[in-house]
């Protein structure tokens, strides 16, 4: 986990931030603003999420000082700031940092950051953790496009060194500027990409991904060892086909149907895919995907046989 050294130019001491959604991504981000400084309200319309999260955070923050990496104290603080609310209104008053890690569904994503935006500091940064959709779009159904800016965070956030921060055509040059500000704050490097669809790191990603599982599909080599090529070839940490159970095969195969609408032809998802999606073999969310997931660690299976 990366422990950022909090800049008074982009806020603490006192500053509010909002993250909306419990899932992993969004218990990630929390976890790095709490321990940047911010006073962090965490929201989810299901208190057991909130409880949930509160409890895996403490846990990362735990093994953090474990292994060195955070002190004792740090930790007690960090949890002190972290503060869950299930009503999105009073989750938002006056906090002048907005990150929401909701599922990959614009309208869901208007929804809830319009609900926030009038009870939010005026000049609060409205940011998304979308890895696909547009900024642009998104900025316009606000009606605050100049504060409207992505900061993609990647899996998990608080170890991910990038963040990918997207800049839509109505976004202002200071609204960027600030955000990249607020990731290195987070201890985080940057890069700034153009709203075009899948910005830089999901079209690249999807794209090897995708041509992972289709080798798989087409008997090319098994799972294990498409994965070992890149990651011995490639200097890949993780194989493409473990990323995306991690991922979530689901959020992989919405991205990809985005792209192949957008982009074309290439982005078509394949059909294995599709067909472990149906089946309900999401990854490491469902216990199973390209691996099957236990305590014990991941197992690969072959996915064509339903074996595993």
């Amino acid at each position: 986990m990366s422990v950022p050294s909090p800049s008074a130019a982009v806020e603490p001491a006192g500053g509010r931030a909002l993250v909306i959604g419990t899932g992993t991504m969004g218990q990630g981000i929390a976890q790095l603003c709490a321990v940047a400084g911010w006073q962090t309200h965490v929201f989810d319309v299901e208190p057991a999420r909130l409880a949930a999260a509160e409890r895996a955070i403490a846990a990362a923050l735990g093994r953090a000082v474990d292994k060195g990496k955070l002190t004792a104290p740090a930790r007690e603080a960090a949890l002190a700031k972290l503060l869950g609310f299930a009503d999105l209104e009073a989750a938002s008053e006056g906090v002048g940092l907005v990150i929401e890690a909701v599922p990959e569904h614009m309208d869901l994503k208007v929804d809830v950051l319009a609900r926030v935006r009038d009870r939010a500091r005026d000049d609060a940064l409205l940011a998304s953790n979308t890895s696909s959709l547009s900024i642009t779009e998104l900025g316009r159904r606000l009606g605050a496009g100049q504060r409207t800016v992505g900061m993609h965070f990647f899996n998990p956030p608080p170890v991910m060194e990038l963040v990918e921060v997207v800049r839509g055509l109505h976004s202002s040059t200071a609204t960027v500027e600030r955000a990249c500000e607020l990731a290195r704050a987070l201890g985080k490097t940057t890069i700034v990409v153009s709203d075009t669809p899948g910005f830089a790191t999901s079209r690249l990603g999807v794209a090897i991904g995708a041509e992972a599982i289709r080798m798989v599909e087409a008997g090319v080599a098994s799972v294990a060892d498409i994965d070992r090529a890149m990651e011995l070839g490639y200097r890949h940490p993780m194989g493409p086909l473990k990323l995306g159970d991690l991922v979530g095969l689901d959020v992989r195969l919405a991205i990809l149907e985005h792209l192949h609408r957008e982009v074309g032809e290439q982005f078509r998802p394949p059909s294995l895919l599709r067909q472990m999606v149906r089946a309900g073999w999401l990854g490491k969310k469902s216990g199973r995907g390209f691996y099957c997931w236990s305590d014990a660690g991941p197992e690969p299976t072959d996915p064509r046989r339903g074996d595993g």
